[in-house]
């Protein structure tokens, strides 16, 4: 591939790999205070017992596995992108 078509590529690679890094940094903020929530609302479904308690238990662990879902999915896009990184800078050694 020309040189430049590779400098191109290497720096769209690099701004999504950032990007990316930016993302999961605050979804890690967010995995961290849905966690915190989730585990207060299963305490105060454990001593109340009321249905309702149970139920806001059960959504707040719902939204600590959407947030862990997601958050695989980008560390994916992350070590494809970070492959993709690897792959243009050997094309131009």
């Amino acid at each position: 591939m020309l040189r430049f078509v590779v400098e191109r590529s290497l720096r769209d690679v690099s701004r999504r790999l950032r990007k990316a890094r930016e993302e999961l940094a605050i979804l890690d903020e967010q995995l961290q205070v849905f966690r915190e929530t989730a585990d207060d609302a299963r305490i105060r479904s454990l001593v109340s017992e009321t249905p309702e308690t149970a139920r806001e238990a059960l959504i707040a662990g719902r939204h600590v596995d959407a947030i862990t879902g997601a958050r695989e999915v980008l560390l994916t896009t992350i070590h494809e992108l970070e492959g993709r990184q690897d792959e243009l800078l050997d094309e131009l050694a």
